[in-house]
């Protein structure tokens, strides 16, 4: 048996990370425990107060880590440590950079924001573009 990965964020607002984080790897937000139409619904029966519905949320795909969203008191103050780098079908050829491009604008869209672009410089810079999710992470789009 061998351990599994599970990828933790630290955010202010859970719901909103986990939205764009399932939006931009093409994964689902969990679904509520079964017998429940909404995670609403399950945290009411639950009896979790109405002020913490919104302290957790995960996204999920099959096959892939899950990525876990928590509430914390203390916002993002310096720069990631770990980031994610979203690797991006269909850039292996010379269109690279207009395929990142294009990825960044439907990320745009979904709330991130650009940080910046590393042109290439073969053999060994193929070039990315630095984004931020909502709520400032630092990510890649490789």
């Amino acid at each position: 048996m061998s351990n599994e990965v599970q990828i933790t964020f630290d955010c202010a607002d859970p719901g909103t990370l986990a939205t764009f984080w399932a939006a931009a790897l093409g994964y689902e937000v969990q679904a509520p425990p079964e017998g429940f139409d909404s995670w609403e619904a399950a945290l009411a029966a639950f009896g979790v107060p109405e002020s913490e519905w919104n302290s957790k949320s995960a996204i999920v795909a099959d096959g892939r880590p899950r990525v876990f969203f928590q509430r914390v008191p203390e916002g993002k103050a310096v720069k990631n440590r770990v980031h994610l780098d979203v690797r991006v079908p269909g850039t292996d050829g010379e269109c690279r950079m207009e395929v990142l491009e294009a990825e960044a604008d439907r990320l745009e869209a979904l709330g991130a924001t650009r940080a910046y672009r590393v042109e290439p410089e073969p053999p060994m810079e193929l070039g990315f573009i630095t984004m931020r999710d909502p709520e400032g992470n630092e990510f890649c789009l490789d």
